[in-house]
């Protein structure tokens, strides 16, 4: 794997942007009011995830063309995903959580990973994805930009989803806020571990769950 590149700093940046906006409660597009369980909207061009209303995510997001790419609602849980141990040391993360998407900017595949100071970014090399592709047809059909294969691999898990991007931003931010020292802490362990019971129990974290 690549050491983190310069052309990834755009993607963690925003990270840390979105993570930041847990509290706001209007449209980015129109000013409407909004709730925590809101749509989200990819700007391409801009690189840029927008927290919207569902009248503008059904206006904007269903446009043939548009500049807007539209965010899943849910992610699975990938039952019976395929990964050796030796694949995993392979890609060289550092942690045993990570997610994976194609990134139209760069148009590679990219792998980010959380930690107390908030998302890291490193490009894959090609021949280590396409393996994983072909022992996972699944991992062909991720929408770029917006949807990504997410990994937990700490504590002896072998545990893999196909979620939204929101939801990996989410799990980055929740990180940050409540990592503590070198281990992380009980409180920020806690919050994992509820995280992914919710993620495959529900293809969803609910926003209550995550500032709770």
């Amino acid at each position: 794997m690549n050491a983190p590149a310069s052309a990834g700093r755009g993607w963690v940046a925003r990270l840390h942007n979105f993570a930041r906006r847990t509290d706001e409660a209007q449209c980015e597009l129109c000013g409407a009011p909004i709730l925590y369980d809101h749509p989200h909207l990819f700007e391409v061009a801009k690189r840029k995830l927008y927290c919207c209303c569902r009248a503008c995510a059904l206006l904007f997001g269903n446009q043939q063309g548009t500049r807007y790419r539209p965010v899943p609602r849910d992610g699975h849980y990938l039952d019976g995903f395929h990964m050796t141990d030796l694949q995993w040391d392979a890609l060289a993360i550092p942690i045993g959580i990570a997610f994976f998407f194609y990134d139209s900017e760069t148009q590679r595949v990219a792998a980010l990973y959380p930690g107390p100071a908030g998302g890291t970014q490193s490009l894959l090399e090609l021949t280590a994805w396409d393996e994983l592709v072909a022992d996972n047809p699944e991992l062909a059909q991720l929408q770029p930009d917006v949807e990504a294969l997410l990994v937990n691999r700490t504590e002896g898990a072998r545990d893999y989803y196909r979620v939204p991007i929101d939801q990996c931003y989410a799990l980055t931010g929740l990180i940050r806020a409540r990592w503590r020292g070198l281990s992380g802490g009980a409180q920020a362990w806690d919050a994992i571990h509820r995280f992914f019971a919710a993620l495959k129990a529900n293809g969803r974290v609910p926003e209550g769950l995550l500032h709770a």
